[in-house]
Order: structure tokens, then C-alpha cells, then sequence
């Protein structure tokens, strides 16, 4: 009976411990305790974007495009998200290499963009009406920007533009009535 009554005390320790440690111990690089299940976001839209890219868009409002190649370019108010005011966030990621004309604009709830650096060009309104989009960092591989590609994006308050860009179409920038200061390189010839 004493070995029995050691190994349910042993059993109980253990049971103890596990749960202390459930209870204490965090996932590295999270800020969830171990043992706490947490749900990923859930895609509620996917499809084709592109000869050779797809995209999601999950219930957090975040747009994933992936894959290699151009994105399809789309008419004025035609565009695969035009209009979507549930997309807050775009991860455009390695191997996409142009954003088509007119794609996503018109996402009023748009706050961020990430655009790698495989991205060569920015279609014409490409993020035209995008009324919540903030700032943008154009990577270096970027050398030309269509026309009106950031039109009537009204809190737009900062953009960067590398010196790889030679080319920014007509009214880019029109209707930006929240951009203050924009340095356009010596490298711009058209």
C-alpha cells in the first residue's frame, strides 16, 4: 500500500507541476502562455490575382498576395478589390513584380502596404481612394509609378521615393490634401 500511496503522490506532483508550468511558461517570441490554445486568423477570400499569383484575404482584414509574376491589370472601379472596405492591411510578398493598374483601389479602410523589393512597378491607381492609407515605403527595385497610383489617398501624410524611380505618371499624387513634403530624386526623368 505504500508504494501505491508514493506513486499517486508522485502522479499528483507531476499533474501539479504540468499545470504550473501551463499556467507560467510563454511560447518564445509571443505573449501567450503555453497551454492557451489561440486561433489563427481564418481566410474568408482567396483566388487568382495573376498568371502565377493568388491572394487572401483573412478575417482580420489582411490581403496576402503571393506567388510570381504581374498582377492583372483591372478598368477604373473594376479592380479584383475595388472597393473592399474590409481590407486594413496588404503583404504584397517576394516574387510578386508589379502591382496592376487599378488592383486595389478604392480599400477605404487600407491602413499598411509591405511591398518587397521584386516589385518593378506601381500600376496606374493602383491605390487611388485608398482614404486610409497613412505612408508607404517604395523599395528600390520600384522604377516607375503610374498615374494617379496614390490618388485621393487623403491622410496620406509620408512617402519615400528611391532614386531607382525614373517615372511618376500624371496626378500620382493628386488629391493628397494630407502630404506635406515629398522629395522627388534626380532621378525622375519623366
Amino acid at each position: 500500500m505504500n508504494k501505491r500511496r508514493k506513486s499517486i503522490a508522485i502522479a499528483l506532483a507531476c499533474a501539479m507541476l504540468v499545470g504550473t508550468i501551463a499556467t507560467t511558461v510563454a511560447i518564445p517570441g509571443s505573449d501567450v502562455p503555453f497551454g492557451i490554445t489561440v486561433s489563427a486568423a481564418e481566410i474568408v477570400d482567396s483566388g487568382s490575382c495573376g498568371e502565377n499569383l493568388t491572394y487572401t484575404i483573412d478575417n482580420e482584414g489582411t490581403l496576402t498576395i503571393s506567388g510570381t509574376g504581374a498582377m492583372n491589370n483591372y478598368l477604373p472601379g473594376e479592380g479584383l478589390f475595388y472597393g473592399n472596405s474590409n481590407i486594413k492591411n496588404v503583404i504584397i510578398e517576394d516574387g510578386v513584380t508589379s502591382i496592376g493598374h487599378g488592383a486595389i483601389s478604392g480599400c477605404t479602410a487600407l491602413k499598411s502596404i509591405t511591398i518587397p523589393d521584386s516589385v518593378t512597378s506601381i500600376g496606374e491607381r493602383a491605390f487611388s481612394y485608398c482614404t486610409s492609407l497613412t505612408d508607404i515605403t517604395i523599395p528600390d527595385s520600384v522604377t516607375s509609378i503610374g498615374d494617379g497610383a496614390f490618388r485621393a489617398c487623403e491622410v496620406l501624410t509620408d512617402i519615400t521615393i528611391p532614386d531607382s524611380v525614373t517615372s511618376i505618371g500624371g496626378g500620382a499624387f493628386q488629391g493628397c490634401t494630407s502630404l506635406t513634403d515629398i522629395t522627388i530624386p534626380d532621378s525622375v526623368t519623366s
